[in-house]
């Protein structure tokens, strides 16, 4: 019973976390300004691999810290037990989920080949002096150092994942600086991000392959991120295919500006008609030859997909979720906090700010609800189903991607997607139309700009 899975805790977890949490504190402090307490739980990180294929690397690695030497190659090692101990507690609990939903998942089949064209050693140079510094060491010069690796791996197509990641770390630290000064630093998402550079940096990191598929794709719902110069719209489905029913995931994204929010972010998405008007319509979409990655990603081509019949989609989940093949995470991705399963919620009683699955709450995560979409949180509060994603963050909760409630006694189905032709609702409507002048304003100068 999936209730049971969220009452409980798997065995070991929470030593798991206070491992990496000893990490984490070594590198606010810096890796050469080690007391005998955070010296002592770097050891206790090493204790912890004692028996494993990292055993022999990750003792000696800490131990040349401890001593006082940080090279690259200490470093890598530090972040891939990191990695290691991070992706043990994913496992446990993504486990416990599968275990409790009857989920089968495919077993993950590691890349061989590694990326061409990647020089990753002026970044890694810039993440072995934020190490030796800490985030308490970090002023306005070291967290400028990046802007020179940055712009160099700009330039390479295969490292552009490392480039985003880097500059978007870089300028976190640059408007934080001097960390010395602040009462409080994001120390496990600054760790995170420090291991997630620090490992994508290896020359020979390897990339998972695709391969191309054809078949019907239902969507489930859509996970809206909005960033003040980005909008994402991220669909989670199921693709049936020849070979069966897998769990997917797809994504379109625009740049923007800040002053464009809410629903008429979805202008920015004009450029995934096909996209849009499924998710809208509540549509399928038939693909092919649409490239997919080991991680369930399908690489979104509007050239080679097509709307087609009406798939409702609480009718889709009822049907096809229970016997859906999930795919493995990404090594890198194998982290408790980017859990987010695709689950069908009936039967349960809801509060304002949480869902009673019989005996256990689960807490509604209405922050990750956009303004892009129709949902609200009284809508939640009068649910009788719900669509959503099952996240951990210390705690389990569910993310809305869509509800079934009775409003003023008609039921009715919402979902976040519901807007991405633009709003439905007069209100919203009205608000949008006028906010939307500003989209083409801009839009129409950004063209004459080019134009120049």
């Amino acid at each position: 019973m999936l209730a049971d899975v969220l009452r409980s805790s798997p065995a070991g977890l929470d030593e798991a976390l206070a491992l990496v949490d000893g990490i984490d504190t070594a590198l606010v402090h810096g890796l050469t300004r080690l007391d005998d307490d955070r010296a002592a739980a770097l050891e206790s990180v090493a204790a912890a691999f004692t028996g494993t294929p990292l055993a022999d690397r990750v003792t000696d690695s800490i131990g040349k810290i401890v001593a006082g030497t940080v090279t690259d190659e200490h470093l890598v090692v530090l972040a891939g037990a990191r990695v290691a101990l991070l992706g043990a507690a994913h496992d446990a609990l993504l486990g416990g989920v599968d275990t409790a939903l009857g989920r089968s998942r495919e077993p993950w089949s590691a890349p061989v080949a590694g990326r061409a064209g990647l020089t990753g050693a002026g970044s890694r140079s810039w993440l072995r002096e934020l190490a030796i510094a800490g985030w308490r060491g970090v002023d306005h010069e070291l967290a400028a150092g990046a802007a020179q690796a940055i712009q160099a791996l700009l330039d390479v197509p295969a490292a552009r994942r490392l480039a985003v990641l880097l500059d978007g770390f870089a300028a976190e630290l640059r408007t934080a600086a001097p960390v010395a000064t602040r009462s409080w630093i994001p120390v496990r998402r600054w760790a995170d991000l420090w291991t997630r550079a620090l490992i994508l940096a290896q020359d020979d990191y390897p990339v998972p392959g695709t391969e191309p598929v054809d078949g019907r794709l239902l969507i489930l719902g859509v996970d809206l991120h909005e960033h003040p110069t980005v909008f994402r719209a991220q669909a989670h489905g199921l693709l049936e295919t020849a070979a069966g029913v897998r769990l997917v995931r797809t994504s379109v994204a625009a740049a923007k500006v800040d002053t464009i929010s809410g629903p008429s972010a979805w202008r920015m998405l004009t450029a995934f008609q096909v996209f849009r008007s499924a998710v809208a319509e509540h549509r399928s979409v038939e693909v092919t030859g649409m490239l997919l990655t080991p991680a369930g990603d399908l690489i979104w081509d509007e050239s080679r997909a097509v709307v087609s019949e009406p798939a409702d989609p609480f009718t889709t989940a009822r049907v096809l979720l229970g016997t859906a093949t999930a795919p493995s995470a990404l090594p890198l991705d194998r982290h408790p906090s980017v859990i987010a399963e695709p689950v069908l919620l009936e039967g349960y009683t809801a509060g304002e700010e949480s869902l009673d699955l019989g005996g256990v709450t689960v807490a509604v995560d209405m922050e990750r609800v956009p303004e892009a979409g129709p949902l609200t949180p009284a809508l939640v509060a009068a649910s009788t189903a719900c669509l959503g994603l099952l996240r951990w963050d210390g705690g389990w909760s569910v993310q809305p991607l869509a509800v079934q409630a009775t409003v003023k006694r008609k039921a009715v189905a919402v979902h976040t997607g519901d807007w991405a032709l633009g709003p439905t609702e007069a209100k919203a409507a009205k608000a949008e139309a006028a906010a939307g002048t500003a989209v083409d304003v801009l839009r129409e100068r950004a063209g004459r700009l080019l134009r120049k």
